[in-house]
């Protein structure tokens, strides 16, 4: 038997703990496995670049939950996007790259293929589980779910999510404390999330957890009322600009200072649409997604914002890369662990998916049809938790 790991996409929290994991469940239960790494997810199986993985291992998985990142390195690469593979020398013109992935495995022997990404990384797992039953190639691929915006579908709970909403938490507990250096000051808490709003309305929340922990002093001014979250802007609900602005206008006026949780993919349709009407070019990666690094939407929020409010100082902080690049928390763990190990069981047994707690089958833990993945999927702004947080944040 011999397993090979891919992680692609962008990092998150929990890359090099599944990797450590899946290293100990083969090295221990089947001694006579082989491990490989392919460097830079899809692009090292594409040129045939790849690590072997040591039995010196075995025992030192927890060297592994020291970091985070992924130590064998990430991509973006998609399989079926031909333009690009080749436009980056990763194939030759009239090669099909899910041809030349299939031989690269072939040529290397490998039986077992763990993916570890997310949606973007498992469709195209999909899609190389296509290809390769369609032309009788013997091998299993089984993905881990990770992502830091917990946008899988339908997976309850994507790998490193929690940890980003902790560190995000962590991220801002400093941040914050820049209200003391000017009156009227905007604080913009831009946090990582394209289409859902998971992401920011969990890290609102562990940051208000943490809040609680705090022995403030306001009869010297430095009031909780402060520090406070007092607006959550995500992709899932529609921004009444004017009576968002009117409500923080009062927060302004009252104690000096505001701060907002901003999801990167909130207002996105507005921010492109007057982007594009100025004759700006909105640009876009190699899986069609808008760059919001470009676009930045958090600057674009800073200045109309900053003027409603008649701010005297604004602030923009983003968290994604403090957030997704941290090791995995005790939560994450214990989550990595219970999926890794189904994730070898069901490679063992020769079933090919995602491994995960599906949505749709009492979040039991389960290796789910590749053809049943997709990302996209909305925050359930619905959630008792949610509308509690929303509405003590409403009533400051």
């Amino acid at each position: 038997m011999k397993i090979a790991f891919l992680t692609s996409g962008g990092i998150a929290p929990c890359l090099s703990a599944s990797i450590g994991r899946l290293t100990e469940n083969y090295l221990r239960d089947y001694p006579d496995s082989e491990i490989i790494g392919y460097l830079n997810g899809y692009k090292g199986l594409l040129l045939g670049n790849s690590i072997n993985f040591p039995k010196s291992l075995l025992g030192n998985a927890d060297k592994f939950y020291q970091f985070g990142g992924s130590p064998i390195g990430n991509s973006r690469v998609k399989l079926t996007n031909i333009e690009d593979c080749i436009k980056k020398s990763y194939m030759k013109e009239g090669e099909n790259p899910l041809e030349v992935a299939a031989n690269q495995l072939v040529k290397d022997g490998i039986t077992i293929l763990h993916t570890i990404g997310g949606d973007d990384t498992n469709t195209t797992a999909a899609d190389l589980s296509n290809y390769l039953k369609e032309n009788s190639y013997n091998l299993t691929v089984v993905g881990l779910p990770k992502t830091v915006d917990n946008d899988v579908f339908p997976i309850a709970q994507t790998l490193g999510a929690w940890t980003a909403a902790e560190q995000g938490a962590i991220f801002f507990e400093n941040v914050a404390n820049e209200n003391t250096t000017s009156d009227r000051q905007l604080i913009i808490h831009e946090v990582m999330g394209r289409h859902c709003g998971w992401l920011t309305a969990a890290t609102a929340l562990a940051y208000r957890n943490r809040l609680d922990n705090i022995n403030f002093m306001p009869e010297v001014g430095v009031s909780k009322e402060k520090w406070e979250v007092h607006s959550v802007l995500l992709p899932e609900e529609e921004i009444n600009f004017e009576k968002e602005c009117e409500r923080l206008n009062k927060v302004m006026d009252k104690y000096d200072c505001v701060n907002v949780f901003l999801s990167e993919g909130a207002g996105m349709d507005v921010i492109i649409t007057e982007t594009e009407k100025s004759g700006e070019t909105v640009l876009r990666d190699a899986f069609g997604h808008v760059r919001l690094d470009e676009l930045n939407p958090g600057q674009w929020f800073a200045k109309q914002l900053g003027k409603r409010l008649n701010a005297n100082k604004v602030l923009v902080q983003k968290s994604g890369y403090f957030g997704r690049s941290s090791k995995a928390n005790k939560a994450d763990l214990d989550l990595i662990f219970e999926v890794a190990d189904h994730a070898v069981e069901s490679a063992v047994a020769g079933i090919s998916g995602v491994a995960g707690w599906d949505e749709e089958n009492n979040n039991k833990l389960t290796c789910i049809d590749f053809n049943r993945i997709k990302g996209g999927k909305a925050f359930d702004v619905n959630q008792d938790w949610y509308k509690k947080m929303m509405n003590e944040i409403k009533a400051i």
